[in-house]
């Protein structure tokens, strides 16, 4: 066995002696487009939800020369009806691309390792030399078998800062594979690649247009199987004996819609990042799993941007606003990023945003995002981010001084920022406005919308993280009201009950906004 042509199992059964959820069943979706026109498959969704497990778990099953039965006997793929057929059946031709990094030209060093495997397994047989397809096509008659390929981060040469050229002789080099008419349709069983972004576009054209594409902004079929499902949080939770709240409250928010082919019934999935969620389980603690050097210094740079709108949009969205984004012109390249919707749309593939289809809209999914993207706007050199992160910090300091005054003037420039709805029509916008506003709150608090407590609903809720002395703020909205309605009806209803348990002090802040005067108004009080 080669280590990039027919490797084994090792690796699955690898990732089989730990905590396993069974994501299995994406194999009978590659079973299906076996031999077909829709054979060709790139599953594209961001660091940290399962990109390689599921790469593994293709090689161990298609691979020729291993025994896998005993690897996936009680898994889902074992009730496929074509689980005995394709089993250990293709060559296989596994690549993870982020081992080439330090490639100088990535397309010849691919070339010259699949050679070197291929006559390592078959000395004697006849390989042409010249062009990667050729080789692979006389390692095909002498097999008597196809290829399933299975490209892990297959957009990684393209993400590194090489120089253009290298980056498409890597797309040409695809491109000889894959829309090869003659070896695509003699020799390629299947094709399923992953990465963090869809297929590169020159213009308005995909560089490789016959791949059928799943991407986390629009996964179909997929969805179940880019991250964990709510049902499978729900088990690992009861198993570790976790906090299902908290578990959601970190790292769900993603919801990807799909059809059920079987049903024809329209679902959205709810899906949570595999490794926070493992991670936490793990350790016994929820926490910000995901954030990693270079993860945190992308982000920053995209948060710098310089494009109209750009800064006012990350301000809302963590904030807790969704904010429109227009997906359709971003060349999916990490280093063309021309417009503020270029910008918010690669924030949504890299799972800092998730993105709504049906409304066009992206919002920060959940705690651990939100706690990323807040250090990140904090440590902006973007002159008006500066301003926005330093005036919500003295809003929040004035909030705990109970300095009413200085809240009220605070949410008012919120509102002459643009960073909220510019005309209110109800409590909703003024609510958008509140959240605008306190953005710095991310870094003490988890927020909470129309939190149930008393006999009603609390409209907003800033509870403090664990181990944080801050006081918890329960923050109550009115339109066109004096602000001691909205302390009244905080206490008449008994709002702050909720919190009690939690045993730190806890304020009362009413904010209203009134039509005619155009004036914001706050009060506090001690609960």
């Amino acid at each position: 066995m080669g280590m990039y042509v027919n490797p084994g199992n090792a690796g699955f059964a690898g990732i089989l002696s730990g905590e396993y959820v069974d994501k299995t069943g994406l194999i009978a979706l590659v079973n299906a487009v076996i031999g077909t026109p829709n054979k060709l498959v790139c599953s594209t969704r961001p660091r940290r939800f399962g990109k390689t497990f599921a790469a593994e778990s293709l090689v161990a099953y298609y691979t020729c020369g291993a025994d896998s039965r005993g690897l996936f006997e009680g898994l889902d793929i074992s009730r496929d009806p074509g689980f005995e057929e394709h089993l250990n059946a293709y060559n296989v031709v596994h690549l993870d691309m982020t081992a080439f990094r330090g490639s100088p030209d990535v397309a010849v060093a691919v070339t010259e390792r699949l050679v070197e495997d291929m006559r390592r397994e078959l000395p004697d047989a006849p390989l042409r030399a010249g062009a990667i397809e050729l080789a692979l096509a006389d390692f095909v008659a002498a097999t008597g078998r196809k290829i399933v390929f299975v490209i892990d981060e297959w957009d990684a040469p393209l993400r590194e800062r090489r120089s253009r050229a290298s980056q498409e002789d890597w797309v040409y080099f695809l491109r000889l594979l894959f829309k090869n008419a003659t070896f695509t349709a003699d020799a390629v069983a299947a094709c399923y690649m992953t990465g963090i972004l869809p297929i590169v576009r020159y213009g308005t054209q995909s560089a490789l247009s016959d791949f059928r594409e799943f991407t986390f902004l629009r996964p179909h079929a997929y969805a179940p199987y880019v991250g964990l499902t709510e049902e499978e949080v729900e088990a690992l939770a009861e198993r570790h004996h976790m906090d299902m709240e908290e578990l959601r409250r970190w790292y769900d928010g993603y919801e990807l819609p799909w059809v059920d082919q079987r049903t024809h019934e329209r679902r959205v999935e709810r899906v949570y990042a595999p490794f926070s969620v493992m991670s936490a389980c793990a350790n016994g603690d929820v926490g910000p799993y995901w954030t990693s050097s270079e993860a945190f210094v992308a982000l920053r740079t995209y948060v710098d941007l310089d494009f109209d709108g750009l800064q006012q949009a990350v301000v809302q969205a963590l904030g807790g606003a969704s904010v429109r984004v227009r997906t359709g012109k971003f060349e999916n390249s990490i280093h063309d990023v021309a417009s503020a919707d270029d910008a918010l749309t690669l924030l949504c593939h890299l799972g800092h945003l998730c993105y709504d289809a049906v409304t066009s809209t992206a919002r920060v999914p959940n705690e651990e995002v939100r706690a990323e993207l807040a250090d990140a706007v904090s440590e902006s050199r973007h002159p008006e981010v500066a301003r926005i992160v330093r005036e919500s910090d003295a809003l929040l300091r004035a909030t705990w001084d109970l300095d009413e005054e200085a809240v009220a003037a605070g949410v008012a420039r919120a509102h002459d920022d643009g960073c909220a709805p510019v005309f209110y029509n109800d409590e909703q916008a003024l609510r958008a406005v509140v959240k605008s506003a306190y953005i710095a709150a991310a870094d003490h608090y988890a927020t909470i919308e129309e939190l149930p407590s008393g006999r009603g609903l609390a409209d907003v809720v800033y509870l403090p993280k664990r181990g944080d002395p801050s006081p918890a703020l329960l923050v109550e909205l009115k339109w066109d009201r004096a602000p001691e309605a909205a302390i009244a009806q905080a206490r008449n209803r008994d709002y702050p009950a909720v919190l009690r348990g939690w045993g730190g002090p806890i304020l009362l802040v009413g904010i209203t906004y009134d039509r005619k005067s155009k004036r914001h108004v706050c009060r506090i009080e001690e609960a």
